[in-house]
């Protein structure tokens, strides 16, 4: 698992970017389902057939990450950059990039030395505007290599680490993509038919999981996204890494649909946590709930460490606690009865 993991956090797909990774992402679900298409915004759709096809349930989560993208093009051969989805300029100093242009090109973010500040400026943050990518080619080279509006991604990846921890880049949200495709792979037929969609453009606006839900139209369906882990500077709203699945409750959420899930983790013996959000969950769940006239929608986070950094870290039970839940949401499912989601 851990290994299937790496393969999707190293696929590089900025939000809008995502063509440079669907095709991978589609190979890897396509044993698993009976259809699998690209639809016009890039949205990989793929259909386990039911049964009895009675009804639809969905499994969303979305393929797209954060990075940057080239601005412009200075004469000393740097390049400047702005930011694509909510990336914080603290951590971009001394990173390492890669440059996503006629053929992929290593880069740094430079950071100015200490020697060289003047007194006071190290306690100020730099803002993206006054940084630079070096690739160590000269003004004449780049320029017959990138383009402006080229993307940007973070390129650290440090694999495993003690204590069933694992840390990758973009496991916010290729760690949901992978939940989805093992599910997909764990679970035979059922009586409903079996829609997944590995969503585009979460990171600037769940704008692929609004086309998505709205072609499929499902009866039902789980988002599976992430949410923060405790750390030594977070302890509020966030959970115990390796303390299960995260479960939310909220106006975003059909009360029934976490009500089955507290139950089967009981049943299952699923260890879980539970998020109360009082609106807007700010994931792809929110986008799905009022598609069209509206489809009942439950929300499962994997509590991560370092969200929005090349070093995200997850631990792995908490992973496997998420995959579990829902396959077991899935394969009882046929024994919802027809007005089960009715208030």
């Amino acid at each position: 698992m851990e290994k299937f993991l790496k393969e999707l956090s190293d696929l590089r797909g900025i939000s809008g970017f995502e063509y440079r990774i669907n095709e991978q992402i589609k190979k890897l679900i396509e044993p698993y389902c009976n259809e699998v298409r690209v639809d016009s915004l890039g949205n990989i759709i793929a259909l386990k057939k039911g049964k009895k096809s009675n009804k639809k349930i969905m499994l969303e989560a979305h393929m797209d990450e954060i990075g940057l993208m080239v601005s412009q093009i200075e004469k000393n051969g740097f390049l400047k950059f702005i930011n694509i989805g909510g990336v914080d300029p603290r951590i971009l100093p001394a990173s390492e990039v890669t440059v996503h242009a006629k053929k992929d090109l290593k880069g740094v973010i430079g950071a100015k030395p200490p020697h060289l500040m003047t007194s006071g400026e190290g306690d100020k943050s730099v803002k993206i505007t006054d940084m630079t990518i070096d690739t160590g080619l000269s003004y004449e080279e780049v320029c017959e290599l990138v383009s402006v509006g080229d993307s940007v991604t973070l390129s650290q990846s440090v694999g495993k680490l003690l204590n069933d921890n694992i840390s990758l880049k973009t496991l916010d949200d290729r760690a949901g993509v992978c939940a989805v495709i093992e599910v997909f792979k764990r679970v035979g037929a059922i009586d409903a038919d079996l829609y997944a969609s590995i969503s585009t453009q979460e990171e600037v606006g769940l704008r692929g999981a609004r086309v998505a839900s709205f072609g499929i139209f499902p009866d039902m369906a789980i988002a599976i996204d992430v949410c923060h882990a405790v750390t030594p500077d977070n302890s509020k709203n966030a959970f115990e890494a390796g303390s299960g699945t995260v479960v939310t409750i909220g106006p975003n959420i059909h009360p029934k649909m976490s009500e089955k899930l507290f139950e089967l983790a009981k049943k299952y013996d699923i260890k879980t946590n539970t998020d109360v959000d009082d609106g807007d969950t700010g994931t792809d769940a929110w986008a799905i709930q009022v598609t069209k006239t509206g489809v009942p929608t439950a929300l499962l986070s994997i509590p991560l460490k370092y969200m929005h950094t090349s070093v995200e870290t997850m631990n792995m039970s908490d992973f496997e606690a998420t995959i579990a839940l829902i396959e077991h949401f899935v394969k009882d499912s046929d024994d919802f009865a027809e007005d089960w989601l009715c208030y």
